[in-house]
């Protein structure tokens, strides 16, 4: 659900249920009780250009091998720390926007989509600053 919140923020309880293949009313217990739990501590509008200090941004090249593509985008939008993923033309077929807290959540995020069945290589770049 979480990740699902990350791409789409303003989803409705619905819209979850229906995506996360349970009912209504599953999706909006499972909120609460990530919303009482802490997990999800509020909603809120996220800016381009908001960089938090605690934050780690990356850019991540992503070529595919002969497979769906759109079911292989699908299955990397939702890995947590990918904050936007972009079709583009050339050698790289994706182009994600990669956003976390530490080396080891941006290892483990590397590490997930170059595991990801349809996924040929991939190559990150760590934004150090603003040139």
């Amino acid at each position: 659900m979480i990740a699902e919140l990350r791409i789409n923020g303003r989803a409705s309880v619905p819209q979850l249920a229906q995506i996360l293949g349970v009912s209504r009313v599953t999706a909006q217990r499972r909120l609460d009780r990530l919303i009482e739990n802490g997990d999800i501590r509020g909603f809120t509008v996220r800016l381009r250009d908001e960089v938090r200090d605690d934050q780690l941004r990356a850019v991540m090249l992503i070529e595919f091998a002969d497979s769906p593509v759109k079911g292989v985008i699908a299955a990397i939008k939702r890995i947590p720390g990918i904050a936007a993923a972009y079709n583009t033309n050339g050698t790289w077929d994706v182009i994600a926007e990669v956003e976390v807290s530490t080396m080891s959540e941006l290892n483990a995020l590397v590490t997930a989509v170059r595991s990801r069945e349809g996924v040929a290589k991939s190559e990150t770049f760590i934004i150090l600053g603003p040139a």
